[in-house]
């Protein structure tokens, strides 16, 4: 089969979905979470087991599931701070050459 010269450009294409968008990001984003925490909360309860961590002289005992959970915050946070601060010098900079939305 072939097409006349011209005519496959001149036909408009349809578009039969609406792509990506924020929302839909958005949910995919809750359902993970939503997964993330479910996963997180088996974990804690299936570690119970009491643990006695001392550092700089404090002492305290909790159960092994809520210190892990503890240490993989802190992680994040130390991710985070200095992610936060180039996001910063990129404000700044962007506002320096007047490239702000």
């Amino acid at each position: 089969m072939t097409i006349p010269d011209g005519a496959a450009a001149a036909r408009p294409r349809i578009r039969t979905s609406p792509g990506r968008t924020r929302i839909g990001g958005a949910w995919i984003g809750l359902i993970l979470g939503a997964v993330v925490l479910v996963f997180l909360l088996v974990f804690i309860l299936q570690n119970l087991d009491p643990a006695r961590v001392v550092f700089l002289g404090l002492e305290a005992t909790l159960p092994l599931g809520i210190w892990l959970l503890f240490a993989a915050i802190a992680g994040v946070l130390l991710l985070a701070i200095p992610g936060l601060g180039r996001m910063v010098q990129w404000r700044r900079a962007a506002k320096r050459t007047g490239r702000t939305r």
